[in-house]
């Protein structure tokens, strides 16, 4: 059984005294060193959640980068990432914990007429034969992990409850070996795409940023941060370009990954200006229109007019 004491911050420094007051323009300089470009709202949440070790509740409509927040604040601050994937199911084994039977019973055929039952079972179920899921390996690390619980939404109810104990205290209760307590509290990051209503109950025990689709001026900066081989001319069109088609009635808006991966299309096919070659441009779409009715609904007279607009 596992014990910890507190948890401190980790790796993020302000060349202050330990346990000084990290300045948020730090944690914005180290993030975007790692090509993550933060807002004003979300820096500041990032940095009360390190500093009120507190988990964080990120919400936001898909493709708006919240999943890179988390991978990006780990790069930054030279922190582990663990990563739990929600869906719809999700239970404690996949979560927490296991234990590994086939190893069990390789065991006990391996030493059945050596030992008691009571031996037997006192080894067995010690935690050489546990199965350490996301949750449990993540409050078990010797240095404070980031730990990502992505879409916490597509999870059942059930498990959403479930999370509200490990949240609160920071350990796991194994009948077989007792309570296993953090070494070091993870810096949480919850991810949610509003699929459905969370409780209260998170809420509560959680920080909370909104993340919007970047503005021309911040998706640039993310461009020529995630890109730079990209010119300052096109990076400019592609930006209002995006932000254009972004207004447009949509079933799915272009995320800031797709941008990024449509810039590079648009390198490989040798686009220059976005109103310089119209086919090379429609057959571009495919990195940022990803069903059937957006493709129809971005005619090529649409298409031409928000071209030659972001070309202007």
């Amino acid at each position: 059984m596992e014990d910890g004491g507190a948890a401190r911050p980790h790796g993020l420094t302000d060349g202050s005294t330990p346990g000084g007051t990290l300045k948020v323009e730090t944690l914005r300089a180290q993030l975007a060193s790692v090509g993550y470009i933060a807002d004003d709202a979300l820096a500041m949440a990032l940095h009360l959640a390190l500093r009120l070790r507190r988990p964080l509740l990120v919400e936001g409509e898909a493709g708006v980068g919240k999943t890179e927040v988390a991978k990006a604040f780990a790069t930054a601050t030279g922190a582990r990432l663990i990563r739990l994937q929600c869906y719809e199911g999700l239970d404690a084994a996949a979560a927490i914990y296991e234990w590994n039977y086939q190893r069990q019973l390789l065991a006990i055929k391996a030493r059945e007429d050596d030992e008691s039952a009571d031996e037997t079972e006192e080894r067995i179920f010690s935690e050489r034969y546990l199965l350490r899921r996301p949750l449990l390996e993540a409050i078990t690390q010797d240095e404070a992990p980031v730990l990502l619980i992505d879409e916490i939404d597509r999870a059942d109810e059930e498990f959403e409850a479930y999370l509200l104990e490990v949240l609160s205290d920071f350990q796991v209760s194994v009948p077989e070996l007792g309570t296993i307590r953090a070494k070091s509290v993870p810096h949480v990051i919850l991810t949610a795409n509003r699929t459905r209503d969370l409780s209260d109950a998170l809420r509560r025990r959680c920080l909370y940023a909104w993340v919007e689709f970047p503005d021309p001026e911040r998706e640039l900066a993310i461009l020529h941060a995630r890109v730079p081989g990209a010119g300052e001319r096109l990076a400019g069109q592609v930006v209002r370009f995006i932000d254009a088609l972004r207004r447009e009635d949509l079933e799915k808006k272009p995320g800031i990954a797709e941008t990024l991966d449509w810039v590079a299309a648009l390198l490989d096919l040798e686009v220059e200006s976005l109103a310089g070659d119209p086919e090379a441009l429609r057959a571009s779409l495919v990195c940022l229109l990803k069903t059937e009715s957006d493709r129809a609904a971005i005619t090529p007279e649409v298409l031409a007019r928000i071209a030659d607009r972001a070309a202007a």
